[in-house]
């Protein structure tokens, strides 16, 4: 990991060369189209329904069979966007905190450590409260994201970002295989947990929604937050200690935001990977890398992807569906193999 602040210094200065008026325009532009996708959400499915359907549903009406299924679409196209800009969001922090622009919740591990957490606490320790999967993901996130660093670090050269990528992608496969583990001997908790383990927000209710919005909310917050002093960790930790910035205490926060986000997104819909790898790099090239940008675009850009790739699972299985997590694995593992061949990419 480069740790020289005079060599991050172009870089910290390069969002100064891009107008407000064009982000704020990319900004909108990204509302305008997670509406856009939002609404198709609503629209498209096993069931064809047509728009005007789609209005009623939203008005609250389910008189026919087809406002029925546009209604039960509704709680299903808040948590998908809900997730993605906890997703995209966290993957824009820990690349920032990380300064490696191969982090992501999924690559580092840190998801499917939420996700053994969980399942070990219903397995062996009879969890069944919903709101208990979100503390025990929490913790199963933060311990991941430890234990991945911890191992990145070891040898020469420090936590490099494709060292850190090998021991996450390592440890992500050893927790896949320690879920099947604990799961297969348990068929009364098979069935539910293989599809989870996939990823997917089919069956979301606003009951689901809002046991993880408290947690949501405040893992927003303190990412959003963090932006300043992400900022100043991207110029190198010498740098930025000398600009004021507690280095560590910086670093943990923003971590602290990240795990919390990524905790409460794999108790509700799973582990889902690849979403914060792609939509920051795709918010870079946008907004730059001024994060108190970056975040707010990451957040909007994941929920819109994460929308998407759900439409898009429910159009090309009909009348069946692919969950999402098989859908952002499709397109996330391209562009993962893609990042790592570029040559020039060492730290951000």
């Amino acid at each position: 990991m480069t740790t020289s602040g005079t060599r991050r210094a172009p870089d910290a200065a390069a969002p100064a060369r891009r107008p407000a008026p064009g982000r704020a325009l990319w900004l909108l532009a990204a509302v305008l189209v997670l509406a856009a996708l939002m609404t198709a959400s609503l629209a498209f499915g096993s069931r064809a329904v047509t728009w005007s359907d789609v209005w009623a549903a939203v008005g609250g009406a389910d008189t026919t069979l087809e406002q029925a299924a546009a209604t039960k679409r509704i709680p299903r196209t808040v948590l998908a966007a809900v997730i993605g800009a906890a997703l995209g969001l966290a993957g824009a922090v820990m690349q920032g905190v990380t300064r490696n622009p191969l982090a992501d919740p999924g690559i580092l591990g840190v998801n499917m450590g939420a996700s053994l957490a969980v399942v070990t606490a219903v397995a062996f320790f009879g969890l069944t409260s919903p709101a208990g999967y979100v503390w025990v993901a929490m913790a199963g996130a933060a311990l991941a994201a430890v234990f991945v660093h911890t191992v990145g670090t070891l040898g020469r050269g420090g936590a490099t970002p494709l060292k850190l990528a090998l021991a996450g992608a390592a440890t992500a496969a050893a927790f896949a295989s320690l879920v099947t583990a604990v799961v297969l001997p348990r068929n009364d908790i098979a069935g539910g947990f293989r599809l989870w383990q996939i990823g997917g927000v089919g069956g979301a209710s606003f009951a689901r929604i809002a046991q993880i919005l408290p947690f949501l909310a405040a893992g927003f917050a303190i990412c959003l937050l963090s932006a300043r002093a992400l900022n100043s960790l991207a110029l190198g930790d010498e740098l930025a200690a000398g600009l004021g910035t507690r280095v560590a205490a910086a670093r943990g926060v923003a971590a602290l935001g990240a795990v919390v986000l990524c905790g409460a997104a794999t108790a509700a819909a799973g582990p889902i990977g690849f979403v914060g790898l792609v939509v920051p790099h795709t918010c870079r090239l946008l907004v730059g890398v001024d994060h108190r940008w970056l975040l707010p675009f990451a957040a909007l850009l994941g929920a819109a992807l994460l929308t998407a790739a759900d439409v898009i699972g429910r159009v090309v299985a009909r009348p069946a569906e692919l969950d999402v997590g098989i859908v952002t694995a499709l397109v996330g593992a391209p562009f993962f193999i893609w990042i790592v061949r570029r040559q020039k990419v060492r730290a951000l």
